[in-house]
């Protein structure tokens, strides 16, 4: 056998992807291509069609056609064989059997055709082998990847440290009333003390920069300013070399697929001197016929200052929690006060917090069985036919003060049988033929869109469907426990504070 090459053409003889496996140029296999349809004849049902030179192997799918093109003298039962392989393939990769999609996945269609034929020839391959190969999973790869974030975790603590060393720097010059040092510029003059902080990466959070005199300008040179800000740019134009190269870069602190995964936000822009980060985190499991077997949630309020004329406050927390939270304070709060004023402060009114360093000062636990609880209800009901299985799936939001944000909806699909069939969906879906899963997206879920469904039909079996996982954000948080006021220990005065506060899933799943 010897085959020329493989395409996927319209019906009016359009190429929308091509693989030659031969020496043949362009005009030559479009010439080939667009012969095609006049050569077939309608009146009879025959899956080849011949010229002086060449024979038409092909199979109809919906408005294109499959084709594969080889010599006269090739053994037609194993073009056949092929020819079922590649039409397997498509599916594998593609949605839907139409052009916009072909042309979409053509190089994964490619590489795939490349694992059928190599040098004009079958390979011994099956669709499992396929998938494999293609997967290209490298185990030299994952350990690259993971000296990698550690070398760039590495910088960024270096930058960390060097930064900080800095601003103490500045703080001490300014506590004996000198001038601060004044630190070389980008080949300019130097910069003072008081736009230290601007050099300084995203990594460092950015403190009030004090009114100080400007220190007398020097002439430029090298310094370790310029080193720390040569570093920091060595990583980032690394980082982004490996962007451009088309690489994926993940944060050394998500292990995890995007769907499965805690989403990390950036923090906010305008950030104060005082800032706190409200944190909750939920795991889920619930039974496909119903019933929570348990809910698990964890919250923490994180308090961060970045000036330390701000050390010694008191935070107002407002607990409207109904659920029967526990609560529990750091070690060092004064826990009576808390408990009768809800006040976070310190034992020793004269101390102050730790400046520049997160803190956990309050967290909470809520442990359930309790049915009522359950944020997000997922009910799915995968039932057989007679070609496969018809499966409907719904959501019903039950908390409805919740917003949740970037919704996935993980459905594990059989292996080797295609894309779903979609009937209705509210939303969008992705299918990742590789993980043999079928996403479900949803932007925003909240009273407003509080409920909706997705139906599909595909081969397999009820129990092929389970488990389902759901991933999610949220900016308002489970359990209402917020910090209203920030006021300072002497004289009771307001302060300015900031507020960040994360819903995040750490496991959510319909077994």
């Amino acid at each position: 056998m010897v085959l020329l090459a493989a395409a996927v053409c319209t019906k009016a003889g359009k190429a929308i992807v091509s693989r030659q496996f031969v020496e043949m140029t362009r005009t030559r296999i479009e010439g080939l291509l667009a012969a095609f349809p006049k050569l077939m004849n309608t009146g009879k049902q025959h899956t080849f069609v011949e010229t002086e030179s060449v024979r038409y192997v092909y199979q109809p799918m919906e408005k294109l056609y499959m084709v594969l093109i080889t010599t006269k003298n090739s053994n037609i039962l194993e073009d056949l064989e092929t020819l079922r392989l590649f039409s397997r393939v498509i599916p594998e990769y593609c949605r839907a059997l139409e052009e916009n999609e072909i042309s979409e996945h053509c190089f994964d269609l490619i590489f795939a055709f490349d694992e059928i034929v190599a040098l004009g020839y079958r390979e011994n391959v099956n669709l499992a082998q396929i998938r494999t190969f293609t997967e290209m999973d490298s185990h030299e790869e994952k350990v690259f990847r993971a000296v990698r974030e550690t070398q760039e975790r590495e910088a960024k603590a270096e930058m960390r440290r060097k930064a900080k060393e800095l601003q103490q720097a500045r703080r001490d010059a300014e506590r004996q009333g000198k001038k601060a040092p004044g630190f070389g510029g980008f080949g300019s003059s130097a910069v003072s003390g008081g736009s230290t902080a601007a050099m300084i990466t995203e990594t460092i959070i950015e403190t009030d920069k004090p009114k100080v005199a400007p220190a007398p300008a020097r002439p430029s040179g090298p310094s370790k300013a310029l080193k720390l800000g040569a570093k920091g740019k060595e990583v980032d134009n690394f980082v982004d070399k490996l962007k451009s190269e088309g690489e994926t870069i993940v944060s050394s602190n998500m292990g995890k697929r995007t769907s499965e995964a805690t989403k990390v936000h950036a923090p906010p822009i305008n950030m104060e001197s005082v800032h706190m980060k409200i944190e909750e985190k939920i795991t889920l499991t619930c039974g496909r016929d119903g019933g929570l077997q348990n809910m698990e949630l964890h919250g923490m309020i994180m308090l961060r200052i970045s000036d330390d004329k701000f050390g010694r406050i008191r935070l107002h927390v407002e607990n409207d929690d109904k659920k029967g939270v526990q609560l529990q304070t750091h070690p060092n709060v004064d826990k009576k006060l808390f408990t009768a004023e809800s006040l976070i402060g310190l034992k020793n009114p004269e101390k102050s917090f730790p400046v520049n360093s997160d803190v956990g000062v309050l967290k909470w636990r809520l442990q359930t069985t309790e049915e009522s609880f359950i944020p997000l209800t997922i009910n799915c009901w995968p039932s057989e036919s007679g070609n496969g299985c018809d499966v409907n799936i719904e959501y019903e939001l039950q908390e409805e003060n919740l917003e949740l944000n970037d919704v996935v909806i993980t459905i594990p699909l059989p292996s080797g049988v295609g894309a779903p069939v979609i009937g209705e969906i509210d939303g969008e879906y992705r299918h990742d033929s590789r993980r043999n899963t079928l996403e479900w997206c949803l932007p925003v879920i909240d009273a407003k869109n509080k409920s909706g469904s997705l139906e599909f039909s595909i081969a397999g079996q009820p129990n092929d469907f389970f488990p389902v996982q759901v991933s999610f954000i949220s900016k308002k948080n489970y359990c209402n426990i917020q910090v209203t006021k920030v006021t300072q220990v002497d004289g009771n005065s307001p302060v300015r504070f900031s507020t960040e506060t994360t819903f995040l899933v750490d496991k959510y799943e319909i077994l």
